[in-house]
């Protein structure tokens, strides 16, 4: 089934523009895009969440042993860096979470031009942004179930902080996965043989498709090494781009998948090859959510035969988006535009033309009343 809707219009605007004003009330009130940061540069700032909690987060290093790594073998085993993001208890006590840490955020502000061309080389100060989520929070008692999240090829789990929190603040478990040696950047506690502290992507503009196959490969082969190492069973995945076909194809692999959301990630190889998912189909629900400004005939061709099963896989579309809306930049690249850091060719480019006071809503609302469907908060969740 496919079903297309547009942010803004008739049937989304009631309660959206009233939401929207309270979401961006601690943000844009509070600080404009122009806001100084260190040696005059700018501020950014991401939107608060509007769930009834309040959401703790904790970081995680997990090694997998059984696997090498497959960008750099040098290292000996796969690590993976997570965040846990969960409903806790409130108060300001804690100290909210940075966006990107230190180490981070130092190769971020050489990296970001080259991994998005069309981000600003200088005048950002990308250490300085701060999520809503507090380091330290007691969470609150229970067990919720949990959702994995996936970012894009070249992003960091980072970058899809927004939606994580907000899905947090409802009630959801999140574990945000880093994907070393294709993320832009990741920072481990410490070093160790064959990487840096900071490890940095490997890959660069156009890859081939041998490259798109063990990053696909490697991101399924992660996600389930994180439902084996934390015990979860009967979760739900989202993915951005490479990562939402991660999820799709981790879905049609690992029963432990109930339920998924692929945000804009294709369905084959880049030779053409459909993935086992969309070739075979699947009998557990799966969004397909993309944009009309990425929509291409390798997406329509992969997800239409998808689409061509029997089976409980929806289709939507945001209207006047772009494929990094599903991201924490359809907040922030607006703030860099209206900062004179960006050029509107390159706001349309990475997230669209519609307001981000409608689209971060829309993308929020469109994933959570999926998992609200079929991963439900209430529900206990079991282990493996």
């Amino acid at each position: 089934m496919t079903i297309f809707f547009t942010p803004g219009r008739r049937s989304f605007a009631k309660g959206a523009l009233a939401g929207a004003a309270a979401l961006f009330l601690s943000t844009a009130a509070s600080g404009s895009a122009s806001a100084s940061g260190r040696s005059g540069t700018h501020l950014l700032r991401l939107p608060a969440p509007t769930g009834p909690y309040a959401v703790g987060a904790r970081v995680l290093h997990l090694v997998d042993r059984s696997r090498n790594d497959p960008w750099e073998p040098r290292i000996g085993v796969r690590e993976l860096m997570v965040t846990v993001m969960r409903p806790a208890v409130p108060g300001r006590g804690f100290p909210r979470v940075p966006h990107l840490t230190p180490g981070a955020a130092g190769e971020f502000t050489l990296l970001a031009p080259l991994v998005h061309p069309q981000l600003p080389a200088t005048g950002v100060d990308w250490a300085a942004t701060l999520t809503h989520a507090r380091a330290g929070a007691p969470p609150l008692p229970g067990r919720r179930p949990v959702l994995l999240y996936s970012p894009g090829g070249g992003d960091a789990r980072t970058m899809g902080s927004s939606l994580a929190i907000d899905l947090a603040s409802y009630g959801w478990t999140v574990v945000a996965v880093d994907h070393p040696g294709d993320a832009s950047e990741v920072e481990f506690p410490d070093e160790r043989p064959g990487r840096d502290r900071v490890r940095t992507t490997v890959l660069r503009p156009d890859p081939d498709a041998a490259t798109f196959r063990t990053m696909i490969d490697t991101r399924v082969a992660d996600l389930r090494f994180v439902l084996d190492t934390l015990g979860l069973n009967r979760v739900g995945a989202y993915g951005h781009s490479a990562g939402g076909t991660a999820v799709a194809q981790a879905l049609h692999e690992d029963r432990r998948i109930a339920a998924a959301v692929n945000l804009e990630g294709y369905l084959d190889q880049m030779d053409g090859e459909l993935l086992p998912v969309a070739r075979q189909g699947t009998d557990r629900p799966l969004l397909l959510a993309g944009t009309d400004g990425f929509r291409d005939a390798r997406l329509d061709r992969s997800w239409a035969a998808l689409l061509a099963h029997a089976g409980p896989v929806t289709r939507r579309q945001l209207a006047d988006t772009a494929h990094w809306v599903f991201t924490d930049y359809a907040s922030l690249v607006p703030q860099l535009h209206e900062a004179g850091l960006m050029t509107a060719a390159g706001r349309t480019t990475m997230v669209g033309r519609a307001d981000p006071r409608l689209t971060v809503p829309a993308v929020r609302d469109l994933v959570r009343s999926f998992f609200a469907r079929h991963v439900p908060v209430g529900a206990t969740p079991a282990r493996s």
